[in-house]
């Protein structure tokens, strides 16, 4: 199966991430720095190291070993490196609701939180793996997308892109005719299967009966689990989940990404003809639409 290599950088991905975890290796000074990025992160990007050691009651040399201490090469690149973090919205940890919440603060933070997860999503996806889902998709004689809750909304769209694919989808929403078109399919269909977690039951046997008879499984999942271990091509898709309050949408935003990169990459394999196909579907289409 082929693996999945982690693509951060020297810093280990986004700074914001890094600090909003454990950092046993700074000194106590350190994290005094360190609190204060958490806590006003625009002030620290917008001011020099001075001012930020003033704010954190450190002396300068302080901060740079603070960002040095990160894998930065001063205290400038650490900068710039949270301006982009910034950019791309607050960390999870600095994102959860709170009862209080208006609607403009659920507002910014579900968008900081969709945000700073797909980020994160694709700084550790696996680009080979996506390669070799691609190829095996080049080489199906039909796709089956199988998945339950909210994975089978992922599939259904999945099913909706059988034009881009350029061979037969189908996403079956009854556990009994996914079992039923894993059973009668040929060798020749790849199965694509979608589980955040990876551990649902009804997935998995699904996926066994179907590897059983030759076919190829592609498993879409959040992290190493027993369907990646199943998959012979197995994409995880590292998303920031928060199921205590509210339904996981982040994991299927990530997921619904991935089946669009999928499909985008096997169209233009296809070449300019099945390209130019697809783009007259799509002005026969849009006239269809204007003609209701």
């Amino acid at each position: 199966m082929t693996e999945v290599h982690d693509q951060g950088t020297a810093t280990g991905g986004s700074v914001l991430e890094r600090l909003s975890g454990e950092l046993t290796g700074l000194r106590k000074s350190e994290r005094k720095v360190a609190a204060l990025v958490l806590d006003n992160p625009h002030f620290v990007v917008e001011s020099t190291m001075a001012a930020v050691a003033e704010a954190a009651t450190v002396s300068e040399p302080t901060v740079m070993r603070f960002a040095t201490s990160l894998g930065f090469d001063g205290f400038q690149s650490f900068k710039l490196s949270l301006a982009q973090a910034l950019a791309l919205g607050m960390p999870v940890t600095h994102s959860a609701l709170r009862q209080d919440d208006d609607i403009a603060d659920v507002s910014r933070k579900t968008f900081d939180h969709s945000i700073s997860s797909l980020d994160r999503a694709r700084r550790y996806l696996d680009t080979d793996a996506l390669a070799a889902a691609a190829d095996a998709i080049m080489g199906a004689s039909s796709l089956l997308f199988i998945g339950f809750g909210a994975s089978a909304v992922i599939a259904k769209d999945a099913e909706q892109k059988a034009a881009l694919f350029g061979v037969p989808c189908s996403a079956p929403e009854d556990p009994h005719q996914q079992f039923m078109a894993a059973m009668t399919s040929d060798p020749g269909t790849v199965v694509i299967a979608i589980s955040n977690t990876g551990r649902t039951a009804l997935v998995l046997e699904v996926v066994d009966h179907a590897r059983a008879r030759g076919m190829t499984v592609i498993g879409i999942t959040g992290d190493e689990s027993p369907l990646w271990d199943r998959s012979d091509i197995g994409i995880i898709v590292r998303t920031f989940e928060d199921t205590n309050t509210v339904t996981p949408a982040v994991s299927r935003l990530a997921a619904l990404v991935i089946v669009d990169i999928l499909a985008t990459t096997v169209a233009m394999r296809r070449g300019d003809e099945h390209v130019e196909a697809i783009r007259g579907m799509k002005r026969a289409l849009a006239q269809f639409r204007s003609e209701d």
